[in-house]
């Protein structure tokens, strides 16, 4: 029991392990017990406030006679002076208070870069530039991908901290992207997230008890939009809100940052949009967020009304939903550079800020076995459709045929799994079980849309969702039957052999990096969009000599320590590293860097969302890139450089016309990957379309035209070159100002050790061997 007379308002105190003052002093009534008796009316409630840097304006009450450990910080007069302190002393004392001593009303100086463990781009300055000119901070960061948005929102997010502008923070992003976000905020900023997940929810509820609110268990978390947006997680955030009637202000929260902001824009057609789950979440909780950062490289889907409600979400008293946004707003709240624009292309010194892409096409002998199996999978297609009874029989034939498609491009492994899987779904049809209705297929194709950390998860989301629509189905006929046994025979062949794809990937591979049976320092990533493919390519690629630590693997639901183990592995110089393949799944396809010693990218297969592939390309075609050229290579049928293909004859099979169409559909992808918008919608319709047999040519011509008007309205007129050069002006007058040079920080933690009895600081040295 603490016997110390009670503080005064005002007092600082030392509760649980951490000094807090004193707000409000008043008496406690306790419930009727033996201590109660013992205490007598000498019980105080007191208002904390946390005063301690991590924990700045946290809140608490106690009862200070209770309270086990609370002691009172005595208030002590000045010390006598007995000397004087060095000059070296002194400076450093001047030096940390003036580094402390950041000020909202100062304009100015920035110190987010200086206490980051970044390498700073100058263009990296304008968020964080911006943000303090703002009284409230609404960002929409929509810079070209891999021009490091995930930095400009750490800057912003640590430079509102110094200057007590923001305390609780949330960040909403991408499942998979949970892990990257948490990492990078702790090592480059020394930001401590917490990632809320049902794991954290079920542990909370262990140790703190069923009552417990992961949402006010610690100032600055981390979670995914697909985990909010369910009831429970959205209720529970709910109790951390005003309720209604309550004022919001002051708001409850600080900072919000969403990243991919597009994935939370309404969905729009036409002149209508409508609100997703997803939409809907992020509606209910922005209202009570002081400062919001947007990030995405592709913020306008094509459709204005989609915009400008996403708009209203970031700032809704600069824009509204469906009011065409005024541009002299926009320019404020927005930050878009490309890596195309003029003027930003070369940085200071002349030199191109990024390599070339190049796509490189390896071409694939296909044998008629693999041609005549595609071929059959076409009619399989034609006939299910033509048998397609109703709108909902259809809709649910396309996706399942779909599916069978993108599964035969992949591998024959994962082909054969999707088979089996429309097969017994088949057989559950034609029993006399109750059909699923239209809005169950729907339910189940949203949920197989989200974004999944985990492969297994996603997996188990497209099988439940495939067994939904096959079971739609009217019976297959005795031709159909005859199909599906051919094309499950070889399949389950093929399974076990290696088909003309992976033969030539294996020859790739002992070209560029074991020429001559010997490893050079050559390094390549595979994606992959499917775990089954991956585990088939693994085993293939093992038994021809390319396996132990030189192969390694990436995949949604492995463990996180040996998902950063193989990380840290392919970033490392291969001079220390010995890994050069890593094989991994989309679960890797946003969000992660390999670009320090990697330069090649193959597709397995080409994805169908122009916006996947784009993020696959942009984890070796981004920031850090070091190589003269990036290599992005797509698997082609054989002839294809020669143009044999492209020739309109009749001798060309489904599968090479096929490859063709997706070949074109990269290539265009490469010409307007700025700006992937409305042209991207347009591009996964037509590869649906082609690879149902609706179509043969692909025609963006109208989309192009239509998105004129939106490229206008996101670039503006503007001297990239000049704006940079004013921001690493700013940025060298506050190292100037502040005195924050190594000489003069290694001086102020020199003598703060000294200060504090701890030991010095301990020379070393790098790999290269400088100090």
């Amino acid at each position: 029991m603490n016997s110390v007379t009670a503080p005064e308002q005002g007092q600082l105190v030392q509760v649980r392990s951490r000094p807090w003052i004193v707000n409000d002093v008043k008496p406690s009534s306790l419930p009727a017990s033996s201590l109660a008796t013992l205490l007598g009316n000498r019980n105080h409630l007191l208002s904390l406030t946390s005063v301690e840097d991590d924990g700045l304006g946290e809140e608490l009450q106690v009862v200070w006679e209770v309270e086990p450990g609370a002691k009172l910080i005595e208030r002590v007069a000045l010390p006598e002076p007995s000397g004087f302190d060095s000059p070296e002393k002194l400076d450093a004392f001047l030096d940390a208070v003036r580094w402390g001593a950041a000020s909202t009303a100062d304009h100015k100086n920035i110190q987010s870069p200086f206490r980051s463990g970044i390498e700073i781009e100058d263009y990296q300055l304008d968020p964080v530039v911006r943000a303090i000119q703002m009284p409230r901070v609404n960002l929409l960061i929509a810079d070209d991908v891999g021009l490091g948005k995930t930095i400009e929102a750490g800057l912003v997010a640590l430079e509102l901290l110094i200057r007590h502008r923001a305390r609780k923070m949330l960040i909403i992003c991408p499942s998979p992207l949970q892990i990257q976000w948490r990492d990078q905020m702790r090592d480059k900023f020394g930001l401590d997230f917490r990632i809320v997940d049902s794991a954290l929810m079920r542990d909370l509820r262990r140790r703190r008890g069923i009552h417990a609110n992961p949402w006010s268990h610690f100032p600055r978390l981390i979670t995914s939009i697909d985990f909010l947006k369910r009831e429970r997680p959205l209720r529970l955030f709910r109790e951390t809100l005003p309720a209604p009637g309550e004022p919001i202000y002051p708001r409850k929260y600080d900072l919000l940052v969403v990243d991919e902001a597009h994935n939370c824009a309404p969905s729009g057609v036409g002149q209508y949009s409508s609100d997703s789950m997803r939409t809907t979440a992020l509606r209910e909780l922005t209202p009570h967020f002081e400062h919001k950062l947007f990030l995405s490289a592709t913020p306008h889907n094509g459709y204005r009304e989609s915009f400008s409600a996403l708009l209203e979400l970031l700032d809704n008293q600069r824009f509204s939903r469906g009011t065409e946004p005024d541009r002299k707003q926009l320019e404020a709240v927005m930050v878009r550079r490309l890596k195309s624009d003029p003027g930003f292309a070369l940085n200071h010194l002349g030199m191109p800020r990024f390599p070339p892409r190049v796509l490189v096409p390896i071409e694939v002998p296909y044998n008629e076995e693999e041609k005549q199996i595609h071929s059959t999978l076409k009619k399989y297609t034609k006939s299910r459709s033509d048998n397609a009874q109703g709108n909902a029989e259809k809709f649910a034939t396309e996706f399942v045929l779909k599916t069978l498609k993108k599964r035969l491009f992949s591998c024959p492994a994962a082909f054969l799994t999707t088979l089996e899987q429309h097969e017994r779904s088949l057989q559950t049809a034609r029993k006399k079980v109750a059909k699923p209705t239209f809005e169950t297929l729907q339910s189940e194709l949203e949920r197989m849309n989200e974004d999944y950390a985990d492969d297994t998860e996603f997996d188990d989301a497209t099988n439940d969702a495939l067994d939904t629509a096959t079971r739609l189905f009217t019976p297959p006929n005795a031709e159909e039957v005859k199909m599906l046994k051919l094309m499950k025979d070889w399949a389950i062949k093929a399974k076990g052999q290696r088909d003309s794809k992976v033969k030539q990937l294996v020859a790739w591979l002992h070209e560029h990096l074991k020429p001559g049976g010997k490893w050079s320092s050559e390094r390549v990533i595979i994606f992959t969009e499917y775990r089954a493919t991956q585990q088939w390519l693994q085993e293939v690629m093992t038994t021809e000599g390319f396996s132990g630590e030189r192969l390694l693997t990436m995949y949604g639901g492995m463990d996180p320590e040996k998902r950063e183990e193989v990380k840290a592995a392919f970033q490392a110089d291969p001079k220390i590293s010995p890994v050069r393949i890593l094989l991994a799944t989309d679960a890797a396809s946003e969000g992660l860097d390999f670009q320090n010693f990697c330069s090649r990218l193959i597709h397995y297969e080409i994805p169908w969302n122009p916006n996947r592939m784009e993020q696959r390309n942009g984890r070796v075609d981004r920031h850090g890139q070091k190589a003269k050229q990036v290599t992005i290579y797509h698997f082609v049928a054989e002839g294809y450089s020669q143009g044999i293909v492209s020739k309109p004859n009749q001798s060309a099979s489904e599968l090479e016309a096929d490859l063709e169409f997706l070949m074109r559909v990269a290539q265009k992808i490469e010409t307007i990957r700025e700006d992937l918008g409305k042209v991207g919608l347009v591009i996964a319709e037509q590869v649906e379309q082609a690879m149902l047999g609706q179509r043969r040519t692909l025609d963006t011509k109208k989309a192009e035209q239509e998105s004129e008007p939106i490229r206008r309205m996101l670039r503006f007129e503007r001297d990239l070159q000049k704006q940079v050069q004013a921001l690493m002006q700013q940025y060298r007058e506050t190292r100037r100002d502040l005195r924050l040079s190594p000489e003069n920080i290694q001086a102020v933690v020199s003598v703060g050790l000294t200060l504090a009895g701890q030991p010095a600081l301990i020379p070393t040295q790098t790999l290269d061997g400088n100090p």
